[in-house]
């Protein structure tokens, strides 16, 4: 039997193939907005509960975060505080790293060394966390105090320099393929022109791959904004509203991880942090519907010269 030109072994392969990719996906996509109903559905009382409005609101944009004391305070601001400072510290390390590297290893590094450098950085993403976490807290915690005279052994800056280590092989990885990308006939036709490598790279291939690197930059962010076990080893975990990068802090994703366990059951306590687990999923939703469809979707037209 043959289905047009193509036998019908072959045409039933192809079907069960595309039906099967499309049931993982439409799987995939399933569980996804399952368990965005599944934050909100616990996070709903602190917006469209009087009771629990009356005990969240007056407080919620405050700078105390206290939830357990006789009058509970539920400041998130102290919180969003800890978060950005850790992400700014982590990007602030992990972006120039990560695309450098990125860029060396896709336009300058020779065969065998492309071949021992992408895998080796490739593999920090491997890591288990709380692998970084204790070298974090045992080794850049005690190099942070000695060279910078830290009061708080634990703090915003050593929690950032362990979360750029769980940032820059995203980067890293990206942004390469990004690089890698490239048609070599626009290096070429560069070097015709008389270009050297480091022109060829700057003013070619890299404007060429900037969608590319700005989405692995995302991704990146969006992995040091919800990171939690490393932050929870390594920022010393107290709810201070300081801007000192050198004062122990505590960010949302911590937050949860150390309250949640111990929350009463439909309390309000529990839908704040629920509450914050929505906000921490819709940013990181937002951070990847970005990277994957426009900037990608933007590369993709400019390597076809739309």
């Amino acid at each position: 039997m043959i289905s047009g030109n193509r036998p019908t072994g072959a045409f039933l392969v192809d079907k069960t193939a595309t039906g099967l990719i499309t049931a993982v996906s439409a799987f995939a996509i399933a569980i996804i907005f399952l368990i965005l109903f599944f934050t909100f559905r616990e996070a709903k009382d602190v917006l469209f509960s009087e009771e629990v409005r009356n005990d969240v609101w007056p407080t919620l944009l405050g700078f105390n975060w206290q939830p357990v004391s006789d009058q509970p305070k539920y400041g998130l601001l102290p919180l969003f505080i800890g978060t950005i400072k850790t992400t700014i510290i982590a990007m602030f390390i992990a972006l120039p790293i990560g695309i450098l590297a990125a860029i060396y290893t896709s336009c300058f590094a020779p065969n065998n060394v492309r071949e021992v450098v992408k895998p080796v950085v490739e593999l920090l993403a491997g890591f288990p966390s709380v692998v970084i976490g204790f070298f974090a807290l045992v080794t850049i915690a005690s190099w942070v105090q000695s060279v910078f005279g830290a009061q708080s052994r634990l703090n915003a800056f050593v929690g950032g320099i362990a979360i750029s280590l769980t940032a820059i092989p995203i980067i890293f990885t990206i942004s390469e393929e990004a690089l890698s990308a490239i048609p070599h006939s626009m290096k070429e036709a560069s070097y015709g022109l008389g270009a050297t490598s480091w022109e060829t790279t700057f003013y070619v291939v890299l404007p060429a791959a900037y969608p590319g690197i700005f989405a692995g930059g995302l991704l990146g962010l969006g992995r040091a904004f919800g990171e939690t076990l490393i932050v929870l080893m390594a920022t010393g975990n107290a709810t201070i509203s300081s801007f000192s990068f050198f004062d122990s802090t505590r960010t949302l994703t911590a937050t949860i991880g150390a309250e949640m366990a111990e929350v009463v059951f439909g309390d309000p306590h529990y839908n704040v942090l629920f509450l914050i687990g929505t906000f921490l999923f819709v940013f990181a939703f937002i951070i990847n519907l970005v990277a994957e469809f426009y900037v990608k979707e933007r590369l993709m037209k400019r390597l076809k010269g739309d």
